[in-house]
């Protein structure tokens, strides 16, 4: 069952709060946290404070910058204050997350500048594990969360994670807090927020390794789909996309692409990349739509954009198309987004765009 994840916030909040409960009385000002240069006490007000900017951002629908406000803790405030903070400003981020809708979207700065109901949830469940765990380690407390809550994280913000035998372990390995045999050490990371790119009547919205889970099975993915949707070429697609994201061979620019009218917020089909690029700079593009919203120039539009979107990055020179022969509909599609037939087969036709200059 999809979820927004407002349960998971309150989860590891919970989690947070019950462990952490029980040293209070300790000395946490004196004492690193983890590998932080930050002491446990800094570090657990930094919980507080990602949980209130998140809500923030989503409540006040921030489309370019930060929130201007901060959190400050009373003069005197104890350890158990703070943890009290920490299950205020969880509450609040649980019921942003709750009262946001699906197609709201808020600035934050990695990767692409902005992050969904779903996004900053999975952020603030990631703060919340994380520097519960650097705390825990600092004071010498053993934490293990949830494996649920882990998987929540991995499979939203860590699309190019290959999943490890366990997901707490591979959350710290992806972090740098911890070691995953087989795998380097990690010195410097970053979550990844799933990338929307917009056009006139739509919005294509990357398709994160969770909602390839459900979309894959009998599930929506999080998404409001128009009668008859999501079609069989889609749950095939992100099926796909979740064994690559298995196989440690995903790369989430380049991946699927759920297509939402503007008008309704409805999902009306998908698109997107059978792979990364090859070392030609030649990358497959692939599409369906559900029935009811063919006809309308809606696959031309998203095909247009997302095609100028690759011809875009530095490493591809040729998007292509394979179609039917008897496939009348995509073959207009394909030529009304600028493709031109180049080969054809019994099979397939093939069709390309290539960037402005290659002959």
């Amino acid at each position: 069952m999809w979820t927004t994840g407002a349960e998971q916030v309150e989860q590891a909040v919970a989690e947070c709060v019950g462990l952490l409960g029980a040293v209070t009385e300790r000395d946490w000002e004196g004492v690193r946290a983890g590998r932080l240069e930050w002491d446990c006490r800094q570090t657990a007000v930094h919980i507080a404070e990602d949980l209130i900017a998140y809500a923030g951002q989503l409540a006040g629908r921030e489309h370019d910058r930060w929130s201007p406000f901060l959190l400050s803790m009373e003069e005197d405030t104890g350890n158990a204050d703070v943890l009290r903070v920490i299950g205020t400003t969880g509450a609040l981020l649980a019921a942003a997350v709750r009262t946001t809708p699906r197609d709201v979207r808020a600035f934050h700065p990695y990767p692409f500048r902005s992050a969904n109901r779903g996004g900053f949830a999975a952020m603030g469940v990631a703060e919340v594990l994380l520097h519960t765990h650097d705390i825990a380690e600092g004071l010498g407390v053993s934490y293990e969360p949830a494996p649920e809550l882990c998987d929540f994280v991995l499979t939203r913000i860590f699309p190019h994670v290959q999943p490890g035998p366990t997901p707490w372990p591979t959350l710290l390995w992806a972090t740098g807090r911890g070691e995953l045999a087989g795998r380097a050490p990690v010195t410097q990371w970053r979550w990844n927020n799933n990338l929307v790119i917009g056009t006139e009547r739509l919005t294509l919205q990357g398709v994160t390794p969770a909602a390839a889970t459900d979309l894959s099975t009998v599930g929506d993915g999080g998404f409001a789909w128009i009668e008859g949707g999501p079609i069989e070429g889609t749950r095939v697609g992100a099926g796909l996309v979740y064994k690559q994201y298995e196989d440690g061979v995903h790369r989430p620019e380049w991946g699927m692409y759920v297509l939402v009218r503007r008008e309704d917020e409805r999902a009306i089909g998908a698109m997107g990349f059978h792979s990364v690029p090859d070392e030609a700079g030649r990358v497959e593009i692939g599409y369906d739509l559900v029935e009811g919203a063919r006809g309308h120039g809606y696959a031309t539009e998203a095909l247009r954009a997302l095609s100028v979107w690759a011809l875009g990055r530095p490493e591809v020179r040729t998007v292509v198309a394979n179609v039917e022969p008897d496939n009348l509909a995509s073959q207009n599609v394909l030529a009304r987004a600028g493709f031109t037939q180049v080969a054809e087969d019994p099979e397939h036709l093939t069709y390309e765009l290539r960037e402005p200059g290659e002959g």
